[in-house]
């Protein structure tokens, strides 16, 4: 049986420049009580003294490289926290380096570990550095192809939930001449489905209009496919929150990003909601046509 934790906290960690700012203040906006660049070591601290506050449950704290030698005290200030009744959830940010070097030459300022060389070895070290907290993220969100107003969509579409579900699902719609996502948990590729681009009267609507949906889903193997990918999920849930994974991503991927993946992700959305488990649905590349 899973005890219910009374506080929640969330470490905001990852690459500079990928948008720790932009998650922390969306996660401000909607409720959390948040600090910035918080020493790993004060973490323990910083959590006794907000319980003393009845309005704050749940706190959020941006930890990076900026904090230098303390970094190194991260995974030892986590395991204390750990220890009493504090759900702790890991957001990892990320993006590709071309996109990283592009970001700090806009803003003209000097990545914090590259000294006196080039951006794209401090990012160098940087990746090195946090390679192990990645490793243990229970959420990597790739930004690369996301502006401020998506990956705040993104942050809300998590963490907006406010049901007693113990997991929570996101349903990534991708398409793959985009890249396949690198932050999902789970991918699935629906292009075995005919595809609506070829139909000219559905060409220039998407998975979310109803025409659309309705010839994706009623297509040969789509009831199939979405039954078993549910039953899947079902399956893994008790192990993910058995080894402490609460927040889960699940890809589906067509060709563009525009019709079938769109559409099955709505109706894998629906279905999961149907079953007690909290899911949101995030369109990472609708619109991009």
């Amino acid at each position: 049986m899973t005890v219910k934790k009374d506080f929640e906290l969330t470490v905001l960690t990852g690459m500079s420049g990928a948008g720790r700012t932009t998650s922390a203040r969306a996660l401000e906006d909607l409720g959390w009580f948040v600090i910035d660049n918080l020493p790993p070591k004060l973490m323990a601290g910083a959590i006794e003294l907000a319980r003393t506050s009845a309005d704050v449950r749940r706190m959020a704290v941006v930890v990076d490289t900026r904090s230098r030698s303390f970094f190194a005290q991260l995974s030892d200030s986590l395991a204390e926290v750990a220890t009493g009744n504090t759900q702790i959830n890991i957001i990892f940010l990320e993006a590709s380096d071309e996109s990283l070097v592009r970001r700090f030459e806009s803003s003209r300022r000097p990545h914090p570990l590259q000294k006196e060389q080039r951006i794209i070895d401090g990012l160098a070290r940087e990746r090195e550095l946090l390679q192990d907290i990645r490793g243990v993220a229970d959420l990597v969100i790739d930004t690369t192809a996301l502006n401020v107003h998506d990956l705040r969509r993104r942050i809300e579409s998590v963490f907006s939930l406010e049901s007693d579900s113990e997991l929570h699902v996101t349903v990534l719609s991708f398409g793959f001449k985009y890249g396949i996502p690198v932050d999902a948990d789970t991918v699935a590729d629906v292009r075995f489905l005919p595809n609506p681009y070829w139909d000219e009267h559905l060409r220039p609507l998407t998975g979310q209009d109803q025409a659309v949906a309705v010839s994706v889903l009623e297509r040969p193997g789509a009831e199939d496919f979405l039954t078993n990918f549910e039953s899947l999920i079902a399956i893994a849930r008790e192990g993910y929150l058995r080894e402490g994974k609460r927040l889960v991503t699940v890809a589906i991927g067509c060709t563009g990003g525009k019709h079938r993946s769109v559409a099955m992700s709505e109706a894998l959305a629906e279905r999961l909601k149907a079953r007690g488990i909290d899911a949101v649905v995030f369109h990472r590349d609708l619109g991009r046509e």
